[in-house]
């Protein structure tokens, strides 16, 4: 073998071995970055401190079946600590959580239906703030994790912002509902923008077709639909820090970029062209009935934007992917705000700051924890390292690609403003629009009647 021959061979093995050293490097990097996102939530299987003879009371308004799901979550947390954990639930929790912090008796962990609450319960001094450690975990581990933060963060009894919960369980509500026979045969597309949407419902209008099923009734609860389209509507006109300002009235409701929204809605809801009974419909459909012009033969319309939970008043025996399907309720390209998601959701918040009520609450925002759940139906989570394999239906997959894919996540905003604008003038202002009334002398009703009640 030829010396300057061998030497040639002698550095091909080198270079291969070097580029196999380079490839192995790059893959224990690639992996260790990974797993660096679990660095605070654990390996997949979670494995906790030794807690053995501790005890931990949860007080929340989970009743059956989702009190029995969320026990066995507990149990993976028992099993890896040695720590006993008590779950209690009741339709009641509002009122008996205030209660319990008058008495100074709170369970160690309360779950929260929603922020507003907290916040008014934190004010008292009856929560106590998370540290940094926790908080960072959920800007690592959630989409949007900034929003989440946001949505737990509080005022102290001494007015200072503090970090409070995490949320766990939550749900979109940025959807629009389909039929993929009915997209098919008239050879619709998904629209990816609002302008590619109202193009599309002009194009139904066209062929002969309605567009959107719009229903406001719900008896007492009657306009709360529309209070959805308007939270919608301003996430996708206005920057979250605007959204918060109108939610908090820091920004009256009789602001003209509200009103300007409340016209958008109403550019749909009052064009007897775009609804399926035309606009004096509106109001007076049930918002359990308003989808079913999805399924008639002749289809009476051909979308219908509702929250994930409307599947449930769908005809019996429809079948999802099939019968029906959802995309992505799109935002203006013209805004560049990214894509927000409305929705809501359940929090936990602990009272103190116990050893094992801290750990609790970072196994929360562990896979596991979130996971098997999942396999339970009827649980979503914003968490970005889940197998998605573990949701009960490809709905849930699909919902969770929305929520990852989401710049910006915000509560229902009728849920966070005080009882008597969010469950009571909002509604029926909106519904007063729906039949005749101006956005502007709605806004200026609307805002008097927050004024009146503070």
């Amino acid at each position: 073998l030829q010396p300057k021959r061998f030497g040639k061979i002698i550095l091909l093995l080198i270079r291969r071995n070097f580029m196999k050293l380079i490839k192995t490097l790059i893959g224990i990097l690639v992996f260790s970055l990974f797993t660096s996102n679990f660095v605070n939530a654990g390996s997949h299987a979670y494995t906790g401190p030794d807690l053995s003879g501790e005890k931990l009371t949860i007080f929340g308004p989970w009743l059956a079946p989702q009190d029995d799901d969320f026990r066995d979550v507990i149990s993976i947390f028992e099993a890896a600590t040695g720590a006993t954990v008590e779950y209690g639930g009741s339709d009641e929790f509002e009122s008996i959580i205030n209660i319990d912090c008058q008495a100074g008796s709170p369970a160690d962990i309360a779950v929260f239906p929603q922020p507003g609450l907290a916040a008014n319960i934190a004010a008292t001094g009856c929560l106590s703030p998370l540290g940094n450690d926790v908080k960072q975990m959920v800007l690592d581990n959630y989409a949007a994790g900034q929003s989440w933060v946001d949505l737990t963060t509080y005022k102290d009894p001494a007015g200072f912002n503090k970090f409070y919960g995490v949320f766990y369980r939550v749900n979109v509500k940025s959807l629009v509902w389909y039929s993929p026979d009915n997209f098919e045969d008239n050879g619709y597309e998904i629209p990816t923008t609002m302008e590619d949407l109202l193009a599309l419902a002009d194009q139904m209008v066209g062929d002969g077709n309605t567009p959107f099923c719009i229903g406001l009734g719900s008896g007492g609860a009657t306009g709360w639909p529309a209070t959805d389209w308007m939270e919608d509507i301003m996430l996708r006109s206005h920057s979250p820090n605007t959204y918060d300002q109108w939610v908090s009235n820091e920004m009256k409701f009789n602001d003209q970029r509200v009103i300007d929204a409340m016209e958008f809605f109403g550019s749909i809801a009052l064009n007897d062209s775009y609804v399926n009974g035309g606009s004096k419909a509106v109001a007076t459909t049930d918002f359990r009935d308003s989808p079913n012009g999805l399924f008639s033969s002749p289809a009476e319309c051909m979308m219908h934007r509702q929250a994930s939970f409307i599947p449930a008043f769908f005809p019996e025996g429809s079948e999802a992917g099939v019968d029906y399907d959802f995309f992505y309720f799109p935002p203006f390209a013209s805004q560049d705000l990214g894509k927000p998601v409305l929705g809501a959701g359940t929090l936990m918040s602990p009272t103190n700051d116990r050893p094992i009520t801290t750990e609790f609450m970072k196994f929360l925002l562990h896979p596991e924890a979130n996971e098997r759940f999942m396999e339970k139906g009827g649980f979503l989570t914003p968490h970005k390292y889940v197998d998605v394999n573990k949701y009960s239906s490809e709905t849930f997959k699909g919902l969770h690609e929305i929520l990852m894919n989401a710049t910006t996540f915000r509560f229902d905003g009728s849920d966070l403003m005080p009882g008597w604008v969010g469950a009571g003038s909002f509604w029926t202002g909106m519904v007063d629009y729906t039949n005749g009334k101006s956005a502007k002398e709605v806004a200026d009703e609307i805002q008097a009647s927050w004024e009146a009640g503070q």
